[in-house]
């Protein structure tokens, strides 16, 4: 959420935003409520200055001036009792209002209209030629007997799987590579709840906007979560920190989960686009500063990027348009990894900025050691690794003529020493 003190200086700026992030926002009809809202709450507050001047001098006053008083205190609760009403049936209009409002861009992140116009950055690794004909991740997969697609979605239905004997290892070889990496970096592992209240996905900026993706338990009122961002950023929602327990650092790996509502007919074959996948996450809560944010957003990128070249993957980083960030993104960089099959980089990362975007929608805050005030902290955060989708380009770089595929290096210690995934018992 924005402060809408600065929307009242500089209303422009976020209906540019809400144009080149492609939101619906009324700025207008924002403020408009918002001035009303602050003219009710002054004639509140006069009212209830006069009523506590006028009852402190009735006790005082002759009979014959009691009974004006008594009828202008009565006069004035009639007119406290309309203001308020009026406050009780503007103020959810206003806060609808303020949830839909944009985080403007960085000055440096280019304009457009959606993915196809981010621009590259800069490309990391060599992409491997063959001297064989390479099969796709599917077919690798179905040959060795490490992936049941079929009855993935006769169990579960359309974009589920199973990973099968090596298949299940690779994956979660991956992920605990991808754990230990951030450990050793000083990052907090915590195991997450999966299952967030509404509360916590308005407060990190999935709700409203992201409703038709999320598998919501209407039931219990309950929302499974598609990414651990979710509930590591809402970790300490409501609190006051102290300055000197910044900058908060965590990392978790969970389940996620995904409608992907809209995509029908979009990325449907293998493991590119589906339901459910496991990811390590990385958050970072720091203090109010723009510096800070700038630091630690490179921060979060070269630590998914290390894993990315400890794995031995090609990849590009881009800086994201703007038609392609989320509401309360200011910045993001998207890491694509080289997949053969699709002939092209493909986004396996996202490493975002929020800056107080997150934490004034949670109410999450700091005790400056300077100014004693309390601040909004800036929230960042970063895939470290998802999958099955990371699994794609580590089984097409790595496959062999014979239909095995090589093991990388550093996931080796993960999957008991083996070097190769050769053909499974069914």
């Amino acid at each position: 959420m924005i402060d809408i003190k600065q929307i009242r200086e500089n209303p422009e700026a976020f209906k540019k935003a809400s144009v080149a992030k492609k939101f619906d926002a009324d700025i207008d009809r924002l403020l408009a409520i918002d001035a009303e809202l602050r003219t009710i709450k002054q004639q509140l507050q006069d009212i209830s200055t006069d009523k506590n001047r006028i009852g402190k001098s009735i006790p005082k006053l002759p009979p014959d001036e009691k009974e004006s008083a008594l009828s202008q205190l009565s006069e004035l609760k009639q007119q406290e009792s309309q203001y308020t009403e009026d406050l009780k049936n503007l103020q959810p209009e206003f806060d609808a209002l303020m949830q839909q409002v944009p985080q403007p861009a960085d000055d440096d992140v280019p304009v457009g209209k959606d993915d196809t116009e981010n621009v590259e950055i800069r490309k990391e690794g060599q992409i491997r030629s063959f001297d064989f004909e390479p099969k796709d991740h599917v077919q690798l997969g179905l040959d060795l007997g490490i992936f049941d697609i079929e009855r993935g979605v006769k169990l579960a239905g359309s974009r589920n799987y199973f990973l099968k004997g090596d298949g299940a290892l690779l994956h979660w070889a991956v992920l605990r590579f991808a754990m230990d990496t951030m450990i050793s970096k000083g990052y907090v592992p915590l195991s997450v709840p999966l299952l967030m209240k509404d509360e916590a996905m308005r407060g990190t900026g999935y709700y409203p906007g992201s409703e038709e993706q999320t598998y919501r338990m209407e039931k219990d009122e309950l929302n499974l979560v598609g990414t651990a961002e979710v509930p590591l950023t809402a970790y300490r929602m409501g609190e006051i920190l102290d300055a000197d327990e910044l900058p908060l650092k965590y990392v978790a790996l969970s389940s996620c989960f995904r409608r992907e509502a809209g995509a029908a007919g979009k990325d449907t074959y293998g493991l590119y686009r589906i339901h459910q996948f496991d990811k390590v996450e990385q958050v970072v809560i720091c203090q109010n500063n723009a510096d800070e944010s700038y630091k630690y957003h490179y921060e979060i990128l070269f630590n998914a990027e290390a894993v990315m070249q400890a794995l031995d993957l090609p990849y590009r980083v881009v800086n994201v348009c703007t038609g392609d960030l989320g509401r309360g993104q200011a910045k993001k960089f998207d890491i694509e990894a080289w997949m053969p099959s699709r002939e092209n980089y493909c986004e396996t990362h996202s490493a975002s900025k929020f800056y107080e975007f997150q934490a004034r929608r949670m109410n999450l805050r700091y005790k400056d050691s300077n100014s004693k005030k309390n601040l909004f902290c800036h929230t960042l955060n970063n895939t470290v690794i998802a999958s099955p989708r990371i699994l794609i380009p580590i089984m097409e770089l790595y496959q062999n003529a014979d239909g095995s595929i090589t093991i990388p290096d550093a996931l080796r210690p993960y999957m008991n020493g083996k070097e190769s995934i050769l053909k499974q018992k069914a």
